[in-house]
């Protein structure tokens, strides 16, 4: 089994370090860009199930990737800034020194922007990983399924540390670009990082 991750491309917000959470931006020229180098490592796979968040950058990064069916999966949208969401982290420390977001969180801001605490993204990406492992071969001599998760920076990092058992805010040691191509698999049946934040060119 092989799980494939997929960072959307750039936005003019991931550009300014601003987070990005549930406000759904487009891509910039240079984010379809590297969506588009994504295609040939895409076409080297036969995708048993595709998800992909709903946000219009990760739709449309799959799409210029030439991923032609996917399903639309809640789950995988970014993790919910509240309060902090279009601002960066400089900003942020202008009032709180030192704030860093897998140690301090956010905080609640509006009604299209509630907040969410890390523990909840983990659970999100729970599921997802439930879903996954579900479909794995019960007769081992078959290859096991490959699966694409089209997603977001932060969420994924939450989403591999869930993967390797460990707790959703290890994600922080887990840096990953916009347009970048990651795996997560097996070794000797147990869960590893196959390939991490590997750039497309």
């Amino acid at each position: 089994m092989e799980l494939i991750l997929l960072r959307h491309g750039e936005t003019e917000w991931s550009r300014a370090g601003r987070h990005t959470g549930r406000t759904d931006l487009p891509l910039t020229e240079h984010g379809e860009e590297q969506a588009r180098l994504l295609a040939p490592e895409i076409k080297k796979h036969r995708f048993d199930l595709v998800l992909v968040s709903p946000a219009r950058r990760a739709r449309d990064t799959a799409e210029l990737a030439g991923i032609g069916s996917y399903e639309i999966e809640p789950d995988l949208w970014e993790w919910d800034y509240g309060g902090y969401e279009g601002i960066t982290t400089a900003q942020i420390r202008e009032t709180l020194p030192g704030w860093y977001i897998w140690r301090n969180g956010v905080i609640p801001g509006d009604a299209a922007h509630p907040g969410e605490d890390i523990e909840h993204v983990g659970l999100r990406a729970d599921r997802v990983i439930a879903r996954a492992l579900a479909m794995m071969r019960t007769d081992h001599h078959e290859p096991g399924p490959t699966i694409a998760l089209v997603a977001h920076g932060h969420y994924l990092r939450i989403l591999a540390a869930r993967w390797l058992g460990l707790p959703p805010d290890h994600g922080r040691y887990l840096r990953l670009d916009t347009g970048t191509y990651s795996s997560l698999g097996f070794e000797h049946g147990e869960h590893v990082i196959l390939r991490w934040n590997a750039p497309v060119s």
